[in-house]
């Protein structure tokens, strides 16, 4: 009992500290909502009547592209937070500060834990930054209360699973630029699903491979929670995708920190 209590004294300490940081730097939060905001503008406007021309059937609700368009670019600011947490991982460790801790008489998993955490409550206030100019632009959900707690759980976890991947990231990367780099791949992977267009509307082998990545099921069913679309079976298995990469993530976040990030 005695070492739970430290273990969760240590853990608060290190999410101070991070939340600190993340105070002192605002703009690494606005970074989390910059990218999917400036996307959601772009499609919207200098895209949205072609490609909402080109979808037989709008989600209910305005009618508008941007209904179709806005959860997939509010997953998209989950993604986005990936970055930041590799980044600020690996500025600890480059900088000596994750040797230091691993020879303290502090609790190992309060280093990751403050991070993980911190990190999760910086990538949430950018998705709800997200989601108020997708509404100022005209999104308009139907969602009942306990649909808008579902989604908010949904994107909980989906951005747990991606901050542990990235603490795991940052520990193994080289530098703070390859650190930058390695997550970059999963900000853009929602546009090869159905964060754009349906994905009906691809080549047969991007079709394939559109329907079975782990974004499509999480968009498709956060459009089902806020516009009352077909959930289906989508729900049950971007549950185990952000269920599965979360354990993944932490196991290999936890044997980074003790290995001393060598992979």
């Amino acid at each position: 009992m005695a070492t739970m209590s430290y273990a969760a004294r240590d853990a608060r300490t290190m999410l101070r500290r991070n939340l600190k940081k993340a105070m002192r730097y605002p703009s690494l939060t606005l970074m989390v909502a910059f990218m999917p905001i400036m996307m959601l503008l772009l499609f919207n406007y200098a895209f949205g009547s072609a490609l909402g021309a080109g979808i037989s059937a709008l989600p209910t609700g305005s009618g508008e592209y941007i209904d179709y368009l806005a959860p997939g670019i509010i997953l998209m600011a989950a993604t986005s937070g990936a970055l930041t947490t590799a980044i600020s991982v690996c500025v600890d460790k480059t900088e000596g500060i994750v040797n230091r801790f691993r020879t303290m008489p502090i609790s190992h998993a309060s280093f990751l834990t403050g991070h993980v955490v911190g990190s999760v409550i910086q990538t949430m206030a950018g998705i709800v930054l997200v989601i108020g100019v997708a509404l100022l632009l005209g999104f308009r959900p139907n969602a009942t209360f306990a649909e808008w707690i579902a989604a908010a759980g949904l994107l909980t976890l989906l951005t747990l699973a991606l901050t542990w991947l990235s603490a795991a990231i940052g520990l193994v990367a080289k530098t703070v630029e390859s650190a930058s780099n390695i997550p970059m791949p999963l900000t853009f992977l929602p546009f090869i699903g159905s964060a754009i267009v349906p994905t009906d509307s691809m080549p047969t082998s991007l079709r394939w491979f559109a329907e079975y990545q782990p974004f499509t099921p999480i968009i498709e069913t956060l459009r089902g929670l806020w516009l009352g679309t077909e959930i289906g079976s989508s729900a049950v298995i971007g549950l185990a995708w952000t269920l599965g990469l979360s354990l993944v993530g932490h196991l290999w976040a936890r044997r980074a920190f003790r290995t001393g990030g060598k992979r």
